[in-house]
């Protein structure tokens, strides 16, 4: 069978057809059922976050390579551009990385450098990828598929990360710009205060730069659903919808407080 035929990242995928990419962040999960949670909710992505959650490298892999199998993309929030655990997580079967607090270009190229191949980035060449069910290929091959198949979103969450928003835009290689609307508006000043004009004024900016570019707009952090249409209508395409305990903690209230509700009396 030619892998190349069927392997895709299916997050990417979605973007390409100009649709919306939604993505489940895993902060509680430490077992690779999430992947298939994630699946059978109509997540496209996994958004595996390294840089506020406790998680061993071999329980990413893990989760990564159900996620691979059944068709959800496996994406890792790094600690920072330069997290060492990057390409040895891509390695093992990660699709892609998320990179927080992206101030400027430079902090954006060194990004797409832990990232992709030569000659994109300067990410090391090895074998038996398990994106490829460990077969192996030829190393040009390799690297041409998997540079095509990894997301590289850089994560504006800052006031430098704001005002370089369009030279960030710029740089080869990143695919996803993304605003992290909770650190974004905390460096604003204004923590909490979604839907304020200044965030609002800043994911329209956001939207132009990247289809000025031809980079997808992400958001994250934000989540009234009604707010939440309303970017995918005006152009956001990769989006996060919640977290794992953020679902957990809602749907266990709600049962809860129905069942507490028998034992009232009418």
């Amino acid at each position: 069978m030619d892998e190349e035929a069927v392997f895709r990242n299916p997050a990417k995928e979605r973007l390409r057809a100009g649709d919306v990419a939604l993505g489940l962040i895993v902060r509680l999960a430490r077992s690779a059922e999430i992947a298939r949670i994630a699946k059978a909710t109509g997540h496209d992505f996994l958004f595996i976050d390294t840089q506020l959650a406790l998680f061993s490298v071999e329980t990413i892999g893990h989760i990564a390579q159900t996620a691979l199998a059944c068709g959800v993309a496996p994406i890792v929030r790094a600690r920072s551009v330069d997290d060492p655990d990057i390409p040895r997580l891509l390695d093992n079967g990660a699709l892609g990385a998320v990179f927080p607090d992206v101030n400027n270009a430079d902090e954006a190229r060194r990004a797409v450098a832990a990232c992709k191949f030569a000659p994109i980035g300067r990410r090391a060449l090895g074998a038996g990828y398990p994106m490829f069910d460990y077969r192996a290929k030829p190393a040009a091959e390799s690297a041409r598929i998997l540079n095509d198949a990894t997301l590289v979103v850089c994560m504006i969450e800052t006031r430098d990360g704001l005002d370089n928003l369009e030279a960030i835009a710029a740089v080869e290689g990143v695919d996803v710009v993304h605003i992290g609307s909770n650190d974004l508006l905390a460096a604003l000043g204004k923590p909490g205060a979604f839907g304020d004009p200044e965030i609002m004024e800043a994911v329209a900016r956001l939207i132009a730069a990247c289809r000025a570019n031809g980079k997808w707009a992400g958001l994250g952090g934000e989540r009234d659903v009604a707010r939440q249409q309303q970017f995918i209508r005006d152009g956001i395409q990769f989006l996060t919808t919640q977290t794992d305990i953020a679902f957990l903690m809602a749907e266990a209230t709600r049962r809860v407080g129905e069942l507490r509700k028998a034992r009232e009396v009418s």
